[in-house]
């Protein structure tokens, strides 16, 4: 489908592209590895390696986390972002427009967020809110974030950021003059008010729950295209304002 539309994805900056997607999810998993593989030298080697998989909140600091958040924003939010990538490098293709400054620009708002869900996820640790795995141990606040994600899934602000997703063409076309790190921002902006809410609910499925994350990716890459999209946003909704409401009874 997307052959239709888009360039074929070749060249040197795609394939260094597709690997930090790869190398994001490589090390998503390696931190996922329970903490008695992660101990044992002969699987790493390297200390400073079995240092940085320990990214529980209590080992890791505040900046072992926003790493994870780093990685987990590059694994989960790039594949979304591809179709628009290579709607923008054919949209500049006349013009010789650099590619990197776009994900660069797409990049800096989603390490923000990554700066903010990092506190957030040491805030809730220290609260005993959630476990050292990022996982909710509060029926309280299981319930909240399923309940504020469903019900963003009927908002008019992620129907007009999913509207300018599906459309990458039209959205470029009007801030093309601004230059590609600008469009990047951009971008990144609108994928964020797509997506912030169902990242959060990384404190539900846990923020080592590899299986979690793999679902949540293809969820948001269905989302954003214009012709599946529109037969999945309140559907989700529905689903998660359920679940939320079945967690709220344990609550009470």
């Amino acid at each position: 489908m997307f052959s239709q539309h888009y360039r074929r994805m070749t060249g040197i900056h795609w394939l260094v592209l597709f690997c930090a997607i790869l190398v994001a999810w490589m090390g998503l998993y390696a931190m996922a590895i329970p903490s008695d593989m992660r101990s044992l030298s002969q699987v790493y080697g390297l200390g400073f390696w079995q240092s940085l998989c320990v990214v529980t909140p209590d080992a890791a600091g505040y900046f072992g986390i926003f790493a994870m958040w780093v990685l987990m924003s590059a694994a989960m939010m790039a594949p979304t972002a591809l179709p628009a990538f290579a709607t923008y490098e054919e949209l500049g293709s006349s013009t010789k427009v650099r590619f990197a400054p776009l994900v660069l620009g797409y990049g800096v708002v989603w390490f923000g967020y990554s700066a903010i869900a990092a506190g957030l996820q040491l805030f809730l640790f220290q609260l005993n809110l959630i476990d050292q795995f990022g996982q909710s141990l509060s029926s309280g606040l299981t319930a909240v974030l399923l309940l504020i994600a469903g019900a963003y899934q009927f908002s008019n602000l992620k129907e007009a950021c999913l509207s300018k997703c599906r459309a990458p063409l039209t959205f470029f076309m009007q801030h093309f003059a601004e230059g590609p790190f600008r469009n990047g921002v951009r971008l990144g902006l609108v994928c964020l008010g797509c997506c912030w809410a169902l990242m959060a609910l990384a404190f539900v499925g846990g923020t080592m729950n590899l299986a979690f994350m793999a679902l949540a990716t293809i969820l948001m890459i269905f989302e954003k295209l214009p012709d599946i999209g529109r037969y999945v946003t309140k559907p989700v909704g529905y689903i998660l304002i359920a679940s939320g409401l079945w967690q709220l009874t344990h609550f009470i």
